[in-house]
């Protein structure tokens, strides 16, 4: 019998011995730290040639690219992250940097850079081109723009915001971590005394990142010796200030509308109109062709009489008379995207505002796309810059802004140019099918509480239409006409029509048949200017602008003039 039991019991314990090393390897699994190493490459996501970019605290999904021991970001990522004031002309294959007093202009693939004080070398490639898209030295972008950053294996560390940061220095040698957890794979080991930056403190493991700008998990337990520390801002480019012409006083700019050279000699009734008037805009000039050319209806001898009045006058050049006249195919992308044709455009504009004796100059183009818009903005950067020199004040008109038309780049405008004009109508306009206001005062007042939120209220003018629009619907086909401020009265009263105050609109309001058409008007008159100037002297706004010169009435230019402060 005892010698039947004695295999039993041998078994028995085999099988417990057996057991118990399997459970004890579940819980050496279960509770010994992974040796695992993470692949570093997987992790950054990066290849061959690459930079993955830690910007502050985060690696973003942009890539840096290095060539030999120099880094370039591409142009999107330049924009981005650190300053959208580059421009590449893809076109003449130039790099341009454009400041309130100067332009900076590289060529693709050159070692140097040149501005007003000539050839600057460099001990790398400014930028360089592959197919569409542009790179640009981290070095060279430091020139203009205030960040650091420190090269590493595969990565890229990033600063453009500094300010303090918790530390906490590594008590034991340990592991960095990919996930919070023994069985994490290991990005890093890190060795006792080594200090680490904490960014976000758990219950068991933090995240940190080591001073080679690897950012994963550690245990708190391995830390000690918790603090802060400030960090020091790079300061090392300070950008010229833009500075600004002010008129004395409010804007009060009436536009002329001049359709040939015998125009001009309308303007001593025009500026008779205009009481509190103390800018004159004749619309002289119009874009001809995809060279950047303009017709002129200039005269030096309008400037002498409108001065002689007491007048400033800002010459109006634009992007659709001509072709309106014409029909000619004037393409505004095909001038401004071209260096060569923009920068002799600009340096045509200001040598006849010069030889004119003009005070300012005032932009009018409203054919710009969004494909347009960084042309169109450095456009206006080096307009700006030529003014400044010349003591030229620089207007620009734009749209009523809305999300559509944000391309304007009305936060841009608002530094670069003195002033900022809103075209406050065309809420609806000729030609539209669509029956409305010109200029509703809700309308008005987002549009000018949009603007203000980009550009100071001083340089902001905001042109009235004192005109209106009488729109007829027959059956599906809407048609319509202008109306002066001056006719408008004299109008309705000779159909015996009597309109009624809106209170939506803040504006006159008609409707009547005759036969199967149905008319309405919005009427712009005393009643609603009065609201639009109320709001805008609320808004503390820079001036008044008035569409057009010989469309108003006296009543309307008494309230212009109190607005003024006259």
């Amino acid at each position: 019998m005892k010698k039947k039991v004695i295999p039993v019991i041998v078994a028995l314990v085999l099988i417990a011995v057996v057991a118990a090393v399997g459970f004890g390897r579940k819980l050496l699994d279960k509770y010994s730290y992974s040796k695992e190493q993470a692949d570093l490459d997987a992790y950054f996501e990066v290849a061959e040639g690459e930079l993955a970019i830690i910007l502050q605290d985060e690696m973003i999904p942009r890539k840096a690219v290095l060539k030999g021991d120099v880094v370039y970001f591409d142009l999107d990522t330049v924009h981005a992250c650190f300053n959208e004031g580059f421009y590449a002309d893809i076109n003449e294959q130039k790099l341009l940097y454009t400041t309130a007093e100067d332009t900076a202009a590289a060529l693709f693939g050159a070692g140097e850079y040149s501005d007003r004080e000539g050839a600057h070398a460099t001990a790398y490639t400014v930028c360089y081109a592959e197919g569409e898209k542009v790179y640009v030295a981290a070095d060279y972008v430091r020139l203009f723009t205030n960040y650091s950053y420190t090269k590493y294996d595969r990565q890229l560390q990033v600063y453009t915001q500094w300010g303090t940061k918790r530390t906490a220095e590594v008590a034991k040698d340990t592991q960095v971590r990919l996930l919070g957890g023994i069985k994490s794979p290991i990005l890093r080991e890190v060795e006792a005394g080594e200090r680490v930056e904490v960014l976000e403190e758990m219950e068991t493991w933090s995240r940190v990142k080591t001073s080679d700008s690897i950012i994963g998990y550690i245990e708190n337990k391995r830390l000690e010796e918790w603090g802060e520390e400030t960090e020091t801002p790079v300061t090392d480019y300070a950008a010229p200030e833009y500075t600004s012409v002010s008129m004395p006083g409010k804007v009060i700019l009436g536009w002329h509308s001049i359709g040939g050279v015998g125009g001009n000699d309308t303007l001593g009734a025009m500026a008779a109109e205009g009481k509190g008037l103390n800018v004159i805009a004749p619309t002289w000039f119009s874009l001809t062709d995809n060279e950047g050319n303009f017709r002129s209806f200039a005269s030096s001898q309008y400037v002498e009489q409108a001065h002689g009045q007491g007048l400033q006058v800002w010459g109006v050049w634009d992007d659709f008379n001509y072709k309106n006249e014409t029909g000619a195919d004037v393409n505004v992308y095909q001038v401004l995207s071209y260096t060569t044709k923009r920068q002799r455009m600009v340096q045509v504009m200001v040598d006849t505002a010069l030889d004119l004796g003009l005070d300012g100059i005032n932009i009018d183009f409203e054919n710009i796309k969004e494909e347009s818009s960084t042309h169109y903005i450095q456009f206006l950067k080096e307009l700006s810059v030529l003014c400044r020199r010349s003591g030229l004040i620089l207007s620009v008109d734009n749209y009523v802004p809305f999300h559509f038309n944000n391309y304007y780049r009305l936060d841009i405008q608002g530094q670069i140019a003195d002033y900022v004009v809103i075209m406050g109508y065309d809420e609806h306009w000729h030609g539209s099918g669509d029956p409305g206001s010109v200029a509703s005062i809700g309308y008005v007042s987002n549009g000018l509480d949009k603007t203000l939120e980009q550009v100071p209220a001083r340089k902001v003018v905001n042109a009235l239409p004192f005109y209106t629009i009488l729109w007829k619907t027959e059956g599906l086909e809407v048609t319509d006409q202008y109306i002066t401020l001056a006719n408008v009265d004299e109008y309705l009263q000779r159909l015996n029509i009597t309109p009624e105050w809106d209170e939506t609109t803040c504006q006159n309001y008609a409707e009547w048949q005759s036969g199967a058409a149905t008319y309405q008007i919005w009427v712009e008159d005393v009643d609603s200017i009065r609201v639009k100037l109320n709001v805008m002297s609320t808004k503390g706004v820079g001036g008044v602008a008035v569409w057009r010169l010989g469309y108003g009435t006296a009543e309307a230019w008494e309230l212009v003039a109190a607005f003024s402060g006259m």
